[in-house]
C-alpha cells in the first residue's frame, strides 16, 4: 500500500486517482458531506421500507417481478436474495486492478448519498478495499443494463463474507479474508443489495484502466512510426506544421509535432530527403491516422470522466423531495459506444503499425538487406515478426465489431433493450493489448532496420533515444535467433513506458 489516503464525496474522482487506488495501493475515506448524504437517504430508506408504500426494489421485487409485493418481515432477505441469484458469472476473474478500479468506483457513486445504502455497509466497503480484499468477480455476465447486475452481486457477495476473494496473494474464501483481516461481514437492510449491484461501474472500471494504458500507448506509436519513417528514409515534408495548420483537429497536429521532434537532427532524414517528394501512406499519413485515434479517445475520456462522478443505480433516491424515482441511468449505452469507438481507434494503430513493419522487412519496398537481416535464406530474420503482427491486426478487425448493436432482450422482455457495455469494455481492453504487442514487434523491428544506416549516419534526437533504450536489452541480430524471448522484452519495455520515458528524456513530454 502506498500511504496516501483520497477523500470521495462522489463528485470529485479523477482518472488519474483510479490508477492510484488500483495499481498503487491508494486507500480511500469518506468526505464529511458524503457521511451526512448517505446518512440522510438511509434514513429515508428505512421509513420507507415499515411503510405500505410501493417502492420498486424495497417493497417489491426486480426486474419482471417488480409487480411482486415483498412483506415487511422478508424486505432485508429480499436484499440477500438478489445478489445471491444475481452471482451467477463465468469466465476467468479480473484481475486484482480492475477489481480494486471497481470497488473504487462503486463507492464513490454509493457517496453522493442518492442510493440508499447506509452508512454501515458503505463503511464495509472501503474498510474492504483499504484492507486488500478483492472478491472475485467473473469477467463473464453482465449485458449492460441494468448496469453490472452479475458482476457487481459478486463483489457485493464479498462484503456479506461469501464466495471468494484474492488477499494477500492467495485466493480464499471471503469468510477467511474477512476474519484474518480483523473484519466481519455485512448484513444488508432495505434497498442495499440493488445499491450495490445497479449500475455501470465494472464497464466504467475496464474502460478507465483501458484508456489511461491507451493514452501512454499511442504516444509510443509515435515513436515507433518516427523509428520506422527513418529507417524506411522517409522524407519529413508530410509533417509541416504549415499543412496541419490547414486542418486544424487536435490529434493530427500533435502527431505532427511529434513527429518532428523525434527526427530533429537526423542526418538519415537529411541525407536521404532529396531522394523523392513523398512516402507511402503508412509514414505519410501518420499525423492523419494516429490523430484521429487520439481525438477518438480524447471523446472517451471526456464520457469516463463524467461517468466516474455519476450515480447509475435504480431507483434513485432524492432525501430534499422524499422521493424514490425509478428511471435509466443505469443504463450502458454511453459507454458502450464509447469503448466501441475506442476499439475502433486503437485497431487504427495496430493496423497502420503493421504496414510500416511490412515495408521494412520486404527489401523491394524498403532497399535494406531482406528480412532485415545479412545472409537472408540461411537467415530468415524478421519475416515471421511480421507474420505475428499481421495476426493480431486481423484479431482486432473481429474485435472491433461494435457490441453496442446487438441488444438481447432480458427478465422476460422487461429488459427489451440492453447496452452490452460490459464487453465492449472488455473488448476494448483486448483489443489494446493486442495493439500494444503490435507497437512492441515494430519498435524492435524499426531497431533493427535503423541500424543498417546507423553505420555513417546519425538519428534523429528522438529516435536516438527510443533505439538506445531497446538496444539497452535487445541485441541487434546478426543471424537467427530465438525471438519469442526478444519480442516479449520488447513488450515489457513497451508496457512498462522504458522506452516512451528514454524517448522524452530526450526530447521533451509529447503532446
Amino acid at each position: 500500500m502506498s500511504g496516501r489516503t483520497i477523500t470521495l464525496n462522489g463528485l470529485s474522482l479523477k482518472l488519474d486517482d483510479i490508477v492510484r487506488v488500483a495499481r498503487h495501493g491508494d486507500a480511500v475515506r469518506l468526505s464529511e458531506d458524503a457521511v451526512r448524504a448517505v446518512g440522510r437517504a438511509a434514513a429515508l430508506v428505512e421509513s420507507w421500507a415499515d411503510s405500505d408504500r410501493v417502492i420498486y426494489g424495497i417493497t417489491t421485487g426486480f426486474g419482471d417481478l417488480a409487480s411482486v409485493r415483498i412483506s415487511r418481515e422478508d424486505r432485508a432477505a429480499l436484499q440477500e436474495n438478489l445478489l445471491r441469484s444475481h452471482a451467477c458469472g463465468v469466465g476467468e476473474p479480473y484481475p486484482v486492478d480492475v477489481t480494486r478500479a471497481i470497488m473504487l468506483l462503486r463507492i464513490n457513486t454509493l457517496s453522493r448519498g442518492h442510493s440508499g445504502i447506509s452508512l454501515r455497509t458503505l463503511s464495509g466497503l472501503v474498510e474492504l478495499l483499504n484492507a486488500g480484499i478483492h472478491p472475485l468477480i467473473p469477467c463473464q455476465g453482465s449485458v449492460g443494463a441494468s448496469g453490472d447486475l452479475c458482476p457487481l452481486s459478486h463483489l457485493a457477495l464479498g462484503l456479506m463474507g461469501e464466495g471468494m476473494a484474492e488477499y494477500r496473494g492467495r485466493v480464499v474464501p471471503a469468510a477467511e479474508a474477512l476474519s484474518n483481516a480483523g473484519l466481519a461481514p455485512v448484513s444488508l437492510g432495505a434497498k442495499e443489495g440493488l445499491a450495490l449491484n445497479n449500475g455501470t461501474t465494472v464497464m466504467n472500471a475496464v474502460g478507465a484502466l483501458a484508456l489511461l494504458d491507451a493514452e501512454r500507448l499511442v504516444r509510443t506509436a509515435d515513436v515507433a512510426a518516427a523509428l520506422s519513417m527513418e529507417a524506411l528514409h522517409g522524407v519529413p515534408y508530410a509533417y509541416d506544421a504549415r499543412t496541419h495548420a490547414l486542418r486544424p483537429f487536435k490529434g493530427q497536429n500533435a502527431v505532427a509535432s511529434n513527429l518532428r521532434r523525434l527526427i530533429e537532427g537526423s542526418g538519415i532524414v537529411e541525407r536521404y530527403k532529396r531522394d523523392r517528394v513523398q512516402d507511402a501512406y503508412s509514414l505519410r499519413c501518420v499525423p492523419q491516422v494516429h490523430g484521429a485515434g487520439r481525438d477518438a479517445l480524447a471523446y472517451v475520456r471526456g464520457v469516463l470522466e463524467t461517468e466516474i462522478n455519476s450515480v447509475t443505480d435504480n431507483p434513485l433516491i432524492f432525501p430534499d423531495d422524499g422521493e424514490a424515482l425509478s428511471g435509466g441511468n443505469f443504463h450502458g449505452e454511453p459507454l458502450a459506444l464509447a469503448m466501441d469507438f475506442f476499439g475502433l481507434a486503437m485497431a487504427e494503430f495496430g493496423s497502420i503499425s503493421e504496414r510500416r513493419q511490412a515495408r521494412m522487412v520486404d527489401a523491394s519496398l524498403s532497399g535494406l538487406p531482406p528480412f532485415l537481416i545479412e545472409g537472408s535464406g540461411l537467415n530468415s530474420g524478421f519475416m515471421i515478426p511480421q507474420y505475428v503482427s499481421a495476426s493480431l491486426v486481423s484479431e482486432n478487425k473481429v474485435l472491433a465489431h461494435p457490441s453496442c448493436v446487438d441488444s438481447i432482450p432480458t427478465s422476460a422482455n422487461q429488459e427489451d433493450h440492453v447496452s452490452m457495455g460490459g464487453y465492449s469494455a472488455r473488448k476494448a481492453a483486448a483489443i489494446l493489448d493486442n495493439v500494444r504487442k503490435v507497437v512492441a514487434v515494430e519498435l524492435l523491428t524499426g531497431a533493427q532496420a535503423l541500424e543498417f544506416s546507423m553505420k555513417d549516419l546519425k538519428p534523429g534526437k528522438g529516435t536516438g533515444a527510443a533505439h538506445a533504450c531497446i538496444r539497452s536489452e535487445i541485441p541487434f541480430l546478426r543471424r537467427d535467433e530465438f525471438l519469442h524471448p526478444l519480442i516479449d522484452r520488447a513488450i515489457e519495455l513497451t508496457r512498462g513506458g522504458a522506452v516512451l520515458d528514454a524517448t522524452e528524456a530526450a526530447v521533451g513530454t509529447l503532446d
